[in-house]
């Protein structure tokens, strides 16, 4: 087992800001634990001797050997079997020329489940500035003498906070009390009675997808999606799972409403009860903003977690910056184009939603490698960080439970998972033993009962990617 620095140290290695062979070296520094099919761990997988003293080792050696791909196929092949119903596709590519290192019906189109979150991650991060951020703000309207009608508009941002807004987080960076503070500031005592309205106008169309199931709705799995949220729409604000609420919108207008009472007490105006709907009147005055993390740590967010309501608000957000309608379908449409437009062949592809949970979806094994292939080689700033957002074997995210045995994969492989009913898979990268990087989509599809079956497989595989050098 890893001991707790060495974890330490490997998941703050990973965390470095990664660029690929076409970009600016890959700096990496990995956990020390010896890989399986060597008697001496390398120089790139050994722990600084003084963390003040380390630089994070040279870059990967392009000239680094790469797998057989007889020998590869061997021990994946033997790894890739069910019992069960179901079967696999697979593609393992080399991240530097892009050649084809194994493959098994690489083309066969099927339910990708949550990997289709790193092809969403990819088109939103190319159509909207990783730097940017999505503004929440406060409005006056017009209103009868002695009152003041104040309007909360949502402007893409489902991670808000209920309390003061946190600068150093993801979720809560922009907090409803800190605006409903500035709010009150702004108003003063001559506000009268105040009412809140909620303007959530910013995405059209249903708020609720047909492709969606109803029992993932009543499981909290995805809710009506509207452009403001508090933790995206978690009915506990503290977790990233639960019951969801069917009204975020209101939710948050809510809370913003309770937190401009209090705020109002001090002010000198009172806040009338309830919250209604209805849109800021252009040329309305502008008393607060609020703004939510980086595009960039959201869409990081979004793959830790593998958290579908945050997945499509950041496409119709995506949608509404590359002209398209900010609604389901335009956040279809968007992806689709992104996609296309970095280079992946989007032939066959089939999307129903852009967070992985409609059964409709289809995409193959092969579109799913270079849609990794693509964020580790890009030379731009944001795909680059969708890299970085994918969870680390045995140590973050949706993979911090697997692979905690310190076997070969623990540390090394990141990988968007993606589980349903009948599909589970692996979409992601490692550096293998002696040093070569290595794309991979695992998927398994057909699956009857015997999901963590396949589940073990397709790690098991995934390791020994990350523990062969295989010639």
């Amino acid at each position: 087992m890893f001991s707790g620095l060495a974890l330490a140290l490997a998941f703050a290695v990973l965390l470095v800001p990664l660029a690929v062979y076409a970009g600016p070296p890959l700096l990496r520094e990995l956990d020390g634990s010896a890989v399986e099919r060597q008697s001496v761990t390398p120089s790139y997988q050994r722990p600084p001797a003084a963390l003040t003293k380390n630089s994070f080792v040279s870059p990967l050696d392009p000239a680094a050997p790469v797998p057989d791909p007889a020998v590869l196929a061997g021990l994946l092949d033997a790894e890739l079997a069910l019992e069960g119903a179901g079967s696999f596709s697979a593609v393992v590519t080399d991240a530097l020329t892009g050649r084809v290192l194994y493959e098994r019906n690489p083309a066969v189109a099927g339910m990708p489940a949550s990997t289709l979150k790193v092809l969403t991650a990819a088109a939103v991060a190319s159509a909207l500035d990783p730097g940017s951020r999505f503004e929440t703000t406060v409005h006056a309207a017009p209103a009868a003498a002695g009152e003041t009608v104040v309007v909360l508009r949502g402007g893409g941002d489902v991670l808000l906070g209920t309390g003061e807004s946190a600068d150093d987080a993801v979720v809560g960076r922009a907090g409803l009390a800190t605006l409903a503070q500035s709010a009150a500031k702004a108003l003063g005592s001559n506000a009268g009675t105040v009412r809140v309205q909620v303007d959530d106008s910013f995405f059209t169309g249903p708020a609720l997808s047909s492709a969606w199931n109803e029992a993932d709705i009543d499981a909290g799995e995805i809710a009506p999606v509207y452009p403001l949220a508090v933790n995206s729409a978690w009915t506990d604000e503290s977790r990233q799972g639960g019951p969801r609420t069917g009204d975020a919108a209101m939710a948050a207008a809510e809370a913003f409403r309770n937190a401009l009472a209090q705020a109002g007490e001090k002010a000198g105006f009172s806040v009338a009860d309830g919250v209604e709907r209805g849109t800021v009147a252009a040329g309305a005055r502008r008393l607060a903003v609020v703004e939510s993390a980086t595009v960039s740590d959201q869409i990081q967010q979004m793959l830790m977690v593998s958290d579908n309501y945050l997945a499509e608000a950041l496409a119709r957000s995506a949608a509404a910056a590359t002209g398209h309608e900010p609604s389901f379908e335009g956040a279809l449409d968007t992806v689709a184009d992104q996609a296309s437009a970095l280079g992946i062949d989007t032939a066959g592809m089939v999307l129903a939603d852009v967070s992985g949970l409609a059964a409709e979806n289809a995409l193959t094994a092969r579109q799913l490698t270079d849609a990794v292939r693509l964020v580790l080689t890009s030379s731009d700033e944001g795909l680059r960080a969708v890299a970085r957002g994918l969870p680390v074997a045995g140590l973050s995210g949706t993979l911090e439970r697997r692979y905690d045995d310190g076997g070969a994969a623990a540390g090394l492989v990141r990988a968007k998972t993606g589980t349903l009913f009948a599909v589970t898979a692996l979409n992601g990268y490692v550096t293998d033993a002696d040093g070569r990087l290595l794309a991979f989509a695992l998927v398994a599809r057909g699956l009857d009962g015997n999901t963590l079956e396949a589940r073990e497989a397709v790690d098991a595989a995934a390791a020994v990617l990350a523990g062969c050098g295989c010639r």
